[in-house]
């Protein structure tokens, strides 16, 4: 099977920016994978406990023969390899890896849910998928960028010019 995945990203410690684009580079060498996209970059408040920096974010589009639980075996192992250490329940990280989307995949297992269970509740995850497709729709119909007025104002778009030279180079090949 080849599908198109979409990778939330997103980091607030270590020089966000860096692990953004260490964990994208991992992303275009996976086997059987080749990145389509990426985009733009935001700044988010984190979720949880605000103690903690802002966040960097962003959506990659993936399309891959990885499946399901080989994909997140993948993700989680890029996690490790770039230091991430699970303290507490949305805090502070080095890195984080979601897949959002796997194609029209539904799955539920206990290590992982399709489409990611809090997809439509995230503006830092919601605007960068309609910023890459914004005809993409979910397995139950909705197009995603019907559902991202519910958050304007929400996200910072920003500008790092080191961030888009990475994404400009990964893309071209």
């Amino acid at each position: 099977m080849t599908a198109t995945a979409y990778i939330g990203l997103g980091a607030n410690l270590n020089d966000p920016i860096d692990q953004l684009c260490t964990a994208l580079t991992a992303l275009s060498q996976l086997p059987g994978s080749r990145l389509l996209g990426i985009s733009s970059l935001y700044g988010s408040k984190p979720l949880g406990p605000q103690d903690q920096p802002d966040f960097f974010n962003a959506v990659a589009a993936l399309q891959t023969e990885l499946e399901p639980l080989a994909l997140l075996d993948a993700l989680q192992s890029q996690e490790q390899e770039q230091g991430r250490v699970r303290r507490r329940h949305w805090g502070e990280r080095c890195i984080d890896l979601d897949i959002l989307l796997l194609g029209d995949t539904q799955w539920y297992c206990p290590r992982l849910t399709l489409p990611h269970k809090e997809l439509t509740q995230r503006s830092f995850t919601l605007i960068p998928l309609a910023e890459l497709d914004p005809h993409l729709c979910l397995p139950d119909g909705r197009r995603v960028s019907q559902l991202t007025p519910a958050f304007d104002g929400e996200l910072q778009r920003c500008q790092h010019s080191g961030f888009e030279a990475c994404c400009q180079r990964l893309l071209a090949g």
